[in-house]
């Protein structure tokens, strides 16, 4: 059943038991090891001593994504250089990037938590999988491909892009499960349409995706269209990598490998915990890592926690697929709006492909959001007035569902740019000085 019975489906009350003598053993090591966290401990007048439970997490400082570009490169790295046998890092696309140094103990863990993953999934040896997630500094790659080794996996190294390569290996390997962002599986979906390759006669059964938010009317897209099971990875560079939260069979809510990262949901305004069930941002620390601990990292997602029995027997807390990120968050009209409700609802219109991007753009002293969608094929090539209705159609539903009034554009097949990792989904033309 479980890939790790012992840890995944361990009792609660000896799970908490265990997350506190580990979040103890986090915090005196960190205040031992790193100066950032020394001071930070210092400040808020506490040691691992003063941690009686698990309600007293909320006493620990927050540790937020410009403290690891403060520190850059290896300032909050635990352990001496020599002791470091890896360092992936994030893109950097919005400043310096943040590194993720690993020791042998944390690849070793990583390995683990990735291999749980994929168990989950369905995924066994024997399996030939298909690793389409970019290698090198970014965690997707390298991660998956551990995992997948640990479970005696074939592994097909092929990284993103060369989509066609991609299908025609996948043909000529008989590959049996697929590793990639959600958007890129689509990618490879259209692509294999074009080239007349009909995916669900193939081997394929499984793909494990993440890296980006995805809506369940995504993951039903992407299942239809390459007649396989969507299963899903959720992790992030500064945790270590994928293998942080996943699937199960029931689909109903990500598993967290609660024996590695102890969660928690906040109130992104006030910072104070919601009680659960309720949204908020997530926060982790984790319990295990030796060369880079986090004590309440802020991730900006927004999700919800919840504990509750699982039909597939595992005791770890669930969190709901990802809503959005607060810092991806639109105001519109007064409305908090985020890029999953608009594709949730764009992904109810039979005549538009799951291709868009958002446009904000200011309008007078308001902010304005267009809705950029690829109509089908024969939609697009129809009359104005069809084009016009169908327009009106997505702008009527999304004004029923969300209460905004959005502009609707839609464009013709291909227009908008195809994904190799990451989709982006939001331009923001505003001016910098009105934003």
């Amino acid at each position: 059943m479980a890939w790790n019975k012992k840890s995944e489906c361990m009792p609660v009350e000896k799970l908490q038991k265990f997350q506190l003598e580990k979040l103890k053993e986090t915090v005196d090591w960190s205040a031992k090891k790193i100066p950032f966290y020394k001071r930070k401990l210092k400040e808020a007048g506490l040691t691992a001593a003063d941690l009686k439970s698990l309600a007293d997490l909320g006493k620990l400082p927050f540790t937020v994504k410009n403290d690891l570009r403060d520190n850059y490169p290896f300032e909050l790295c635990a352990v001496p250089l020599k002791d470091v046998v890896r360092v992936h890092a994030s893109s950097g696309t919005t400043g310096k990037p943040i590194t993720g140094p690993y020791s042998a103990d944390d690849l070793a863990q990583w390995s683990e938590c990735m291999a749980r993953n994929l168990w989950a999934a369905g995924i066994r040896q024997g399996d030939i999988v298909q690793n389409s997630y970019g290698y090198g500094l970014f965690t997707g790659g390298l991660g998956f491909h551990q995992g997948a080794s640990l479970l005696g996996c074939t592994v097909i190294p092929t990284s993103s892009g060369m989509t066609e390569r991609q299908i025609t290996l996948m043909k000529d390997f008989g590959t049996t499960a697929l590793f990639c962002t959600p958007s890129y599986a689509l990618t490879i979906a259209e692509r294999a349409e074009e080239m007349r390759v009909d995916l669900k006669s193939l081997p394929l059964r499984v793909g494990v995706f993440g890296a980006e938010p995805w809506t369940v009317g995504m993951r039903q897209e992407i299942e239809e269209r390459m007649g396989i099971k969507a299963m899903e990875a959720y992790g992030l560079t500064e945790l270590g990598g994928p293998g942080v939260a996943f699937d199960c069979e029931v689909q109903d809510g990500l598993h967290i490998n609660e024996d590695h990262y102890l969660a928690e949901v906040v109130d992104p305004a006030t910072l104070e915990p919601v009680p659960e069930g309720e949204k908020g941002e997530l926060v982790f620390t984790s319990l295990q890592r030796r060369a880079m601990p986090m004590i309440r990292y802020r991730t900006k997602d927004i999700t919800r926690l919840r504990r509750e029995t699982c039909a597939c027997g595992r005791t770890l807390v669930k969190m709901d697929k990802i809503y959005g990120r607060s810092d991806d968050m639109l105001i519109i009209s007064g409305v908090n709006v985020f890029p999953s409700q608009i594709e949730a609802l764009l992904l109810e219109i039979g005549e538009v492909e799951p291709q868009y991007r958002l446009i904000v753009r200011k309008k007078g002293y308001l902010d304005q959001l267009v809705v950029q969608v690829e109509g089908k094929k024969e939609v697009y090539e129809a009359s104005r007035e069809k084009k016009y209705e169908v327009e009106a159609k997505i702008s009527g539903h999304i004004k029923g569902m969300m209460g905004i009034g959005v502009e609707v554009e839609l464009v013709e097949p291909k227009f908008i740019a195809r994904s190799e990792g990451k989709a982006l989904r939001v331009v923001d033309e505003r001016p910098k000085q009105l934003r």
